[in-house]
C-alpha cells in the first residue's frame, strides 16, 4: 500500500449507545435517557431501509474500507445550473455530465434541491421533497448510482413558509416548540453576526406578536435545537437522506446551531456536541458516510470542527480516542489568500498559511476549492492579512465588477464579510489593473488548489470560466446572484464545442488536470505536504514520498513575469513531467502564472 489510508470506523451498538448518551447527556442533561430511547427507536425504524437487501448493520462490523482516494475530487453545483428549456434541470444536469464529465469527477455536491422560499434553496420549506421545477428523487437518486452524492444538511434554520412555521403561529405541535422567542429588550450584543439584518424578526401569532431569532435573514428563521424534538426531526432527515443515496452530509451554518444568552452564539460546546452525535449515528448506520461542516470563519475556529482538541497527541492512534467530529472541513482561507497571491504576485502570505496547517490524523481531511455558490470569504483573511491589504483586495473586485458583502462587527458597526465575484473575473488582472493574462492566472490558481492535500471541489462556474452575472443580481435583488447564473444548455454547449472561445480553453484545460490529478497516488488526500523555500514569486510544495519513495512537486509562478526555476533544488533527480508525459528538460523557467507538476518517476 503506497499510504496510510483513512479507514472507516463502523461503531457497534454498545459503542454507539455509550457514545450516543454521553453527547446526550451534555445536552440535555437528566432528559439523556428518555431522549436515547426515542433516538434508538428512530434508528431501529429508519436505519434497516439504508440497505437494499432490506437488513441493518446494527449489530454487524463491517469490514473497513478507505474513507477516499486520490480519485476524489467533487464537483459543486446547483440543481439547475444547466437549463434547457424542455427537460427537468437535474435530468439536464445528469446528461451533461454523462455527455461532457463522465470519469472526471467522483462526486457531486448537488446544492439545496428542496422546495425553498429564499437564499436560492438555504430556506427550505419541505425538507423530504424535491422542488418540482427541478425534478424529482428519482433523478436524485440517478445521480447517487454513479457518483457520490453530497447532500445539505439545512439544520439551522427554516423557511417563515415551512409548516412548522404554520404549527408555531397556530399555536399547534410539532411546530409550537420548534423555534426561539426572544424578548425584543434582551441585551443579544455579544452575538457574533454573519449579516447585517436584525437578529430577530417580530412575527404576528394567535398568542400575539412574537420575536423570534433569525441569524441569516427575516425568512431565515432559526430552529429551537434546546428542544430534543427538532434534534431527532432533524436526525430522521438526515436517515431520510442516506435512503436516498447521500454519501456525504454537509452541516450548512453549522457554527451558529446551538444559542445562549450572553454568549457569542457560535461554536458553542454544545453545537461540537451535536456534530458528534450525527458522526456517530452514521458511524453505526452507514459507515463510509462523511461529515462535512460549514463554518466560513477564522482559520482556526474552523479546525475546532474536527474535534482534535479534546485528544491527547499520544492517543491519536489509539483504539476509541480518534476523532469523532467531522471527517472534512472547508479550506476557507485558501479562496482569499490565493486570490491576494495571484493579484499582488507574492506568494509568501499563502506559503505561511500553508505551512501553519496541522498534521491531520486518518480520517480527518481538507475539502480545497477556490469558489463555491457563496462568496469569497473575508473573515478567514483575520490574522493573515493586514487591513490595509484586505481593503486594497476589496477595491480590486469592485474594479472587476464584484461587490461585497457585509455583516455586523463586534462593536455594532458594518464590516465585510464576502466578496461576491465569479473566479474567472476575479483573475481579470493585477493590482495594476486588467491585462492579457487572466487565462493563464485562473489555471495557475486551479492547478495550486488541485495539488493540495485534500480533496478538491470544483464550482460548475470555475469549471466554465463564468462571467459576473449582474443581470442576475438586478433580478434578484442578491448580490450572490453574480456568481449563480443558470446557463442555457444549447449555449454552453456551443461555446464549449467552439474553438478560440475561453469558456471551451479553461474547460478543456481543468478537465486535463483533472484527468492527470486523479491517476496521480501522490496526490491521495491523505499524502504528506511539504512547502519548500523560494523566493516569492514562486510557490513550491512535495506532495509525498509515499511508501514505495514517488514523490510530486508542484511549482507554480505567482506572477505576471517570468521567472526562474530553483535548479540548484531540483538537481539531483530526473524529474518527469506529469502533464506533459515524458522526461522534463529544464528550460529557460516559467512563463507568468506558470505551473508545473514533476513526479521523480514515472508511472508504471
Amino acid at each position: 500500500m503506497p499510504h496510510a489510508d483513512s479507514l472507516t470506523t463502523p461503531l457497534d451498538p454498545a459503542r454507539f449507545r455509550e457514545r450516543a448518551h454521553r453527547h446526550l447527556s451534555q445536552l440535555y442533561g437528566p432528559r439523556a435517557d428518555e431522549v436515547l430511547r426515542r433516538l434508538l427507536t428512530l434508528l431501529a425504524h429508519q436505519a434497516p431501509s439504508l440497505h437494499p437487501e432490506g437488513e441493518s448493520t446494527q449489530g454487524t462490523t463491517p469490514e473497513a474500507r478507505p474513507l477516499w482516494s486520490e480519485r476524489d475530487q467533487w464537483l459543486i453545483t446547483y440543481g439547475d445550473s444547466l437549463v434547457d428549456g424542455e427537460g427537468a434541470p437535474l435530468g439536464v444536469l445528469d446528461d451533461f455530465l454523462a455527455t461532457r464529465l463522465a470519469e472526471t469527477f467522483s462526486g457531486v455536491h448537488l446544492l439545496p434541491f428542496f422546495p425553498w422560499s429564499s437564499d436560492d434553496g438555504f430556506s427550505v420549506i419541505h425538507y423530504r421533497e424535491v422542488d418540482p421545477t427541478l425534478g424529482d428523487w428519482h433523478q436524485v437518486r440517478r445521480l447517487a448510482e454513479r457518483f457520490d452524492l453530497m447532500v445539505d444538511l439545512v439544520l439551522n434554520h427554516v423557511s417563515r413558509e415551512s409548516l412548522w412555521f404554520v404549527d408555531y403561529l397556530a399555536g399547534s405541535q410539532p411546530g409550537r416548540d420548534y423555534f426561539i422567542e426572544m424578548a425584543p429588550d434582551t441585551d443579544l450584543t455579544a452575538v457574533v453576526r454573519p449579516r447585517s439584518s436584525p437578529l430577530l424578526v417580530k412575527v404576528p401569532t394567535r398568542r400575539g406578536p412574537r420575536h423570534l431569532w433569525a441569524t441569516f435573514s427575516e425568512d431565515q428563521i432559526d430552529l429551537n435545537f434546546a428542544n430534543p424534538d427538532v434534534l431527532l426531526e432533524f436526525v430522521g432527515i438526515l436517515l431520510f437522506y442516506l435512503s436516498q443515496g447521500a454519501r456525504v452530509i454537509r452541516l450548512d451554518a453549522i457554527a451558529y446551531l446551538w444559542k445562549e444568552v450572553g454568549t457569542p452564539c457560535i461554536h458553542l460546546p454544545q453545537t461540537h456536541e451535536v456534530v458528534r452525535l450525527l458522526r456517530a449515528i452514521v458511524d453505526h448506520v452507514a459507515p463510509g458516510t462523511l461529515i462535512l461542516t460549514e463554518t466560513n470563519v477564522p482559520h482556526r475556529e474552523n479546525l475546532g470542527y474536527f474535534g482534535l482538541e479534546r485528544l491527547p497527541d499520544e492517543r491519536l492512534d489509539a483504539a476509541g480516542a480518534m476523532p469523532d467530529e467531522a471527517h472534512l472541513v472547508y479550506q476557507f482561507p485558501l479562496p482569499p489568500l490565493l486570490l491576494h497571491t495571484l493579484t499582488s504576485g507574492e506568494a509568501g502570505t499563502l506559503a505561511a498559511w500553508l505551512k501553519s496547517l496541522p498534521a491531520l490524523p486518518p480520517g480527518c481531511g481538507f475539502l480545497n476549492f477556490t469558489a463555491s455558490h457563496d462568496g469569497i470569504g473575508v473573515r478567514p483573511l483575520e490574522g493573515w492579512l493586514p487591513a490595509h491589504e484586505i481593503e486594497a483586495l476589496l477595491e480590486l473586485m469592485h474594479r472587476f465588477g464584484g461587490f461585497v458583502s457585509m455583516r455586523t462587527t463586534d462593536d455594532g458597526q458594518d464590516g465585510p464579510y464576502e466578496i461576491n465575484i465569479t473566479w474567472f473575473e476575479a483573475m481579470k488582472g493585477t493590482r495594476r489593473g486588467p491585462d492579457p493574462w487572466q487565462v493563464p492566472r485562473f489555471l495557475c490558481s486551479q492547478q495550486l488548489m488541485l495539488g493540495l492535500r485534500g480533496i478538491p471541489a470544483l464550482y460548475l462556474h470555475v469549471l466554465t470560466g463564468t462571467l459576473n452575472d449582474r443581470e442576475g443580481v438586478e433580478r434578484s435583488g442578491r448580490l450572490r446572484s453574480i456568481n449563480r447564473r443558470r446557463w442555457q444548455r444549447e449555449e454552453l454547449d456551443l461555446l464549449l464545442d467552439s474553438p478560440g472561445t475561453p469558456t471551451r480553453d479553461v474547460f478543456a484545460a481543468l478537465t486535463r488536470l483533472l484527468e492527470a490529478r486523479r491517476r496521480e497516488p501522490c496526490f491521495h488526500p491523505d499524502a504528506p505536504q511539504r512547502l519548500w523555500e523560494t523566493p516569492l514569486s514562486l510557490l513550491v510544495f512535495e506532495r509525498g514520498p509515499l511508501d514505495d519513495g514517488r514523490r510530486l512537486l508542484a511549482v507554480h509562478n505567482v506572477t505576471d513575469t517570468p521567472q526562474p526555476l530553483p535548479l540548484d533544488a531540483l538537481a539531483g533527480e530526473a524529474w518527469h513531467d506529469r502533464l506533459a508525459g515524458g522526461p522534463w528538460t529544464p528550460g529557460d523557467g516559467l512563463p507568468p502564472y506558470g505551473a508545473l507538476w514533476l513526479v521523480n518517476r514515472p508511472l508504471d
